[in-house]
Parts: structure tokens; sequence; C-alpha cells
């Protein structure tokens, strides 16, 4: 067992599944459902967190950062 602290985006994770009421993966869930996430440059997925999801700029580009991170490599 380890006690190293989470960083990097993740790290936000625990306070944003409290703020927004809904859990990591199903935020994940809904960005990668959304309808040319394949092609989306991160600035633009993070706009759409913002509007459509009234989230905070912070979180909305963490959340945006991991998961292009899993799905494409590399965080853009």
């Amino acid at each position: 067992m380890t006690d190293e602290k989470v960083q990097g985006p993740a790290s936000y994770f625990p306070s944003m599944e409290k703020k927004y009421g809904r859990p990591i993966t199903e935020w994940k869930a809904l960005l990668r459902a959304k309808d040319g996430y394949a092609e989306a440059r991160h600035s633009e997925l993070v706009t759409w967190l913002k509007t459509e999801h009234a989230m905070g700029h912070g979180h909305a580009n963490a959340l945006v950062a991991h998961t292009l991170a899993e799905d494409r490599g590399a965080a853009r």
C-alpha cells in the first residue's frame, strides 16, 4: 500500500464528483458521446462542458485533459 498523493488532472476528481453530483466515469462517458468528440480540440470540449454543464474552467480542463490522454495517448 502506498500513500502517494494523486497528482495532475485526476487530483480534481473528488471535488468535481462532490460539486457536480456525478461520478467521473459518467462525465467521461458524456464527453466521449458528444458529437464530434473524436475530432474536437481540447478547448472546444472545455467550452462545451462550461456552457452546457456549467462546469468551472479548471474542472473542465482537468477532465478533458485526462480523458483525451486516455483516448489519444497524450493530452492536447
